[in-house]
């Protein structure tokens, strides 16, 4: 077949999530966090040395991820597209996106029944990102 995927499982591949951290770049780290506080509804701790500041997302099992700002971070709309969790509605996420100074640039859009939904946006640094939920 060329090497086109035939759907067949190998063995040894055990990987339960393809991603197992995040990082969002930020230019003006207080911008970044306060949007992303406010769209979650959440308070994220934050560790800011000399060199760079992260601030977390409050994961307690699962995937986490930070806000980070530093040398090589750099927002971007372009490149691959992090889906964030939108909860059980990622409506509510999404209203709360453009009054938190960023732009919905796809509204909530059923994927399937089965997948769900999803949404874009670009964040208030000027990073593309999506929300998913089953509602």
């Amino acid at each position: 077949m060329g090497g086109i995927p035939t759907g067949k499982k190998k063995k040894e591949a055990t990987i339960k999530n393809y991603v197992s951290w995040f990082e969002i770049p930020a230019i003006d780290f207080t911008q970044a966090v306060n949007f992303y506080n406010h769209i979650f509804g959440i308070e994220m701790a934050q560790n800011v040395t000399e060199v760079n500041a992260m601030a977390f997302f409050p994961a307690t099992k699962g995937i986490g991820g930070a806000i980070i700002a530093g040398p090589g971070s750099v927002p971007s709309d372009t490149g691959p597209l992090l889906y964030l969790n939108g909860g059980d509605d990622l409506g509510v996420v999404l209203n709360k996106v453009e009054e938190a100074g960023g732009r919905i640039v796809m509204p909530k859009t059923l994927i399937s029944e089965d997948a769900g939904y999803f949404a874009i946006f670009i964040d208030c640094q000027g990073n593309k990102l999506a929300l998913h939920s089953n509602n």
